[in-house]
């Protein structure tokens, strides 16, 4: 069914607001990560085992929502699982030991995948009937709301406790997710009865050589910004000796940067190809990420602020670094030989998913085990392998597919169809 100007319009509207507001509660909690940290008393290995096992609870919906999605529409879906994620984020201030914590956080990571399935097959149903590329300014609200969320969740945590300060942005979530909702395609409009594809049977274990490249650069490429994400506030705490708020600069930064690079890619693929950008920045990247984590703690007992500046500016560069990465990998899947695109992205997002959850464990386990500084040179070394395979196995990305692919989400998969 065509749409009119005005509901195209409006449905985009919604979506990007639907995007940033997803993108600004998955941030909100990071500047208090080292509170939650104290408030449910674990070690940073248990603490590792927590974020990395939680991850369990983003695989369920990979396997079963597009089902809900052929039966229900997507609306129905994005609706339900909004709530489900502005509880599910105000309940992290609330739990009082580890193991509630685990519950509530992979509640949240259910909700999210639940969420990011359904509100990204709306946006590829909306780009087909528009017939415009429009995903990448949806991604780009969402990268958006998360690096706002990081500066403004920082002052907040200056001043507001951890439960009134979840349970106010989550309230205001909740309002703007219901509004933004009421204003998508409706499961009349969306066009989901129609998105059978009628594509080939490829095993999932004798996918070709290339897909598990892609996976392995994939989930090398994504997991330095997880540990950002996860750790960068605890390192800012324990070892720069920050506050909150100061402490919640260097992962500004570093988002920042990130959503510079990725609104450039546009521009600099002009020039040069995808791959190369990756390549380097891959390198450039580990080694900047390496420098702030060796240059900045000795300076805090002599100059704090020049500390942070150091240790911003190095986590700027690499997550300008970082921008390409992803984007280069999302491009290839397009062209693995005997995968459609659909599939290729599942299977490499489901062995990203998979992986991503040994390795939070794991990092948990060094940080505990030899220092939390030490322990960033996981992240080091994997985005430097990203590097070196985005320049050998991602050089079938198309400068369009690299710009439309700017702004992925961290996290699960878009779509799953056809694993």
């Amino acid at each position: 069914m065509p749409l009119s100007s005005a509901k195209s319009k409006s449905a985009q509207f919604a979506l990007a607001s639907a995007f940033f507001i997803q993108g600004f509660l998955a941030i909100t909690y990071l500047p208090r990560i080292p509170e939650i940290i104290d408030q449910i008393g674990v070690s940073f290995a248990v603490w590792g085992l927590i974020i990395g096992l939680a991850g369990l609870g983003s695989l369920v919906p990979l396997l079963i929502t597009n089902r809900l999605i052929g039966k229900f529409g997507t609306r129905p879906i994005v609706r339900i699982s909004s709530v489900m994620i502005v509880l599910a984020t105000i309940s992290l201030g609330f739990a009082t030991n580890g193991w509630m914590y685990f519950l509530f956080h992979a509640l949240m990571m259910f909700s999210m995948s639940f969420f990011n399935i359904a509100v990204n097959a709306q946006s590829v149903m909306l780009q087909k009937k528009v017939k415009q590329v429009i995903l990448g300014k949806f991604h780009a609200a969402w990268s958006i709301g998360a690096g706002i969320s990081a500066a403004v969740s920082g002052v907040l945590a200056s001043f507001m406790s951890l439960q009134l300060h979840l349970i106010l942005v989550g309230a205001l979530a909740l309002v703007a997710f219901e509004v933004s909702v009421r204003k998508m395609l409706a499961p009349s409009e969306d066009g989901h009865h129609e998105e059978r594809q009628a594509s080939r049977k490829v095993p999932f274990f004798k996918s070709p050589t290339q897909l598990w490249l892609l996976g392995a650069g994939f989930f090398a490429g994504v997991f330095p910004e997880l540990v950002m994400m996860d750790w960068s506030a605890v390192f800012a705490k324990q070892i720069m000796l920050l506050n909150p708020t100061l402490g919640a600069i260097p992962f500004a930064s570093f988002t920042l940067a990130m959503i510079i690079g990725r609104l450039l890619i546009g521009r600099v693929t002009k020039k040069y190809h995808i791959s190369d950008l990756s390549k380097w920045g891959g390198i450039f990247g580990a080694v900047s990420m390496l420098l702030g984590i060796l240059l900045a703690p000795p300076l805090v007992s002599t100059s704090p602020i020049l500390a942070l500046v150091v240790l911003s500016l190095f986590w700027a560069i690499t997550g300008f670094g970082l921008a390409p990465m992803v984007p280069s990998f999302f491009g290839a899947a397009g062209h693995v030989s005997g995968l459609t695109t659909s599939q290729a992205l599942s299977r490499m997002s489901m062995v990203n998913a998979v992986a991503v959850i040994g390795a939070k464990i794991f990092m948990g386990a060094l940080a505990q085990g030899i220092g939390l500084d030490l322990a960033f040179i996981l992240p080091v070394a994997l985005m430097f392998i990203a590097g070196v395979l985005a320049g050998r196995v991602a050089k079938s990305s198309k400068r369009k597919e690299a710009v439309n692919n700017a702004f992925p989400l961290t996290g699960p998969i878009t779509v799953v169809d056809d694993l």
